[in-house]
């Protein structure tokens, strides 16, 4: 047993530990974006469900490491750009987000009154867990191809991926309910779901850009919303009022 915690392996637990932490934030994010359409007494059971899954497609893309390394093999070229499995689910999955985002955002910003109502509406609970599923795939799959590249034993790479999960679903509806109570986080929320949907898109063309840079990008805003939400308080306890789901 002390042969397998030798301080290197230790230390590569702990580092993609707090990696999938970190990945795990854009899931964490558009699951609270979904969850809010729907009443408030489902929002619980869909957090769980939504973590759930977000879990479970982690493991089996861990499990099935020689499907995914075949997802990496080029099925057809598109002009001079080959595209295979893998980039196939981030461009559908990036073209999903940068597609739900624009359309919340629209609803959220453009959209007011009873023309708001119609076009955002209650959605229905099964609508928005298929919703989750699906994005938690494309999320999974970054998350796993991460794990592979840190790590070498196949135990460490479950470890820190059920920590960063257990992470997520102690905080999720924490950051669920704080974006639903304030309107600016929620387009600030979804402004990173857009970007990191155009990520997504950049990488299924080979386009490799740090996640690093929208980290600290969006970051800097959510410290700046911070501020701004403190001196609106201080000027007008009334105008952050919550959001109605």
């Amino acid at each position: 047993m002390m042969e397998l915690l030798t301080p290197d392996v230790l230390a590569s637990l702990f580092a993609l530990a707090a990696l999938e932490i970190v990945l795990g934030i854009d899931n964490i994010v558009f699951i609270a974006i979904m969850v809010q359409r729907l009443p408030e007494e489902s929002r619980k059971l869909a957090y769980r469900i939504g973590l759930s899954v977000a879990l479970v497609s982690r493991l089996a893309l861990l499990f099935a490491i020689k499907w995914l390394v075949g997802l990496t093999v080029p099925l057809f070229t598109v002009y001079t750009q080959e595209i295979s499995g893998r980039d196939l689910v981030l461009l559908l999955g990036g073209a999903f987000l940068v597609w739900k985002s624009c359309k919340e955002i629209f609803e959220k910003v453009e959209a007011d009154g009873e023309e708001g109502k119609a076009r955002g509406g209650k959605a229905t609970f099964m609508g928005v867990v298929i919703q989750i599923m699906i994005i938690d795939i494309v999320f999974s799959l970054d998350s796993v191809i991460t794990a592979v590249g840190i790590a070498d034993q196949l135990w460490v790479m479950a470890v820190a991926i059920i920590s960063a999960v257990v992470v997520m679903m102690f905080f999720a509806q924490a950051v669920g309910d704080f974006v639903t109570r304030h309107p600016s986080m929620q387009v600030l929320a979804l402004s990173f779901l857009l970007l990191i949907g155009v990520l997504l898109v950049a990488e299924g063309f080979d386009q490799h850009i740090s996640k690093g840079y929208i980290y600290f990008a969006m970051g800097f805003a959510l410290l700046v919303e911070l501020f701004n939400m403190r001196r609106r308080a201080k000027t007008d306890p009334e105008q952050e009022a919550p959001a109605e789901g």
